[in-house]
């Protein structure tokens, strides 16, 4: 079993930066691909980024490509995300998630790939 808890999320300006943080229980987050998503009001849930349990092979949404950034901290058990550039269309709920990986170097984009889930922190960006 794995818990995980967002946090970091907030109320910024367009063009400005946050850091979101997830904080993971247990003792084999180093086993786990951790992944981000974000779901804006009426819209689907959406892949962000993934990082693989190597904690150097990643993926980023196209969306997302230059300005957000995703890394994880095994002795504190926590995957970040570095957001830069934010714009409008950013706002969302996002989420962090967890899939138990015996590969060193895979990643998961796919919703249904994960097994945990944290109930979000909300990402609001003004114009």
């Amino acid at each position: 079993q794995v818990q995980l808890v967002e946090s970091g999320g907030g109320l910024v300006q367009a063009g400005g930066s946050l850091r979101l943080s997830c904080a993971a229980s247990g003792r084999t987050f180093s086993s786990y691909v951790m992944g981000w998503f974000r779901q804006a009001p009426g819209k689907e849930r959406e892949f962000v980024a993934t990082i693989a349990t190597n904690a150097y092979t990643t993926d980023h949404a196209d969306s997302v490509k230059g300005r957000f950034t995703i890394s994880r901290d095994g002795n504190r058990n926590t995957v970040y995300l570095e957001m830069n550039s934010l714009k409008p269309e950013d706002t969302a709920n996002y989420y962090c998630a967890a899939k138990y990986s015996y590969d060193r170097s895979s990643l998961f984009r796919r919703i249904a790939d994960y097994d945990y889930w944290g109930p979000g922190t909300q990402v609001t960006v003004s114009s």
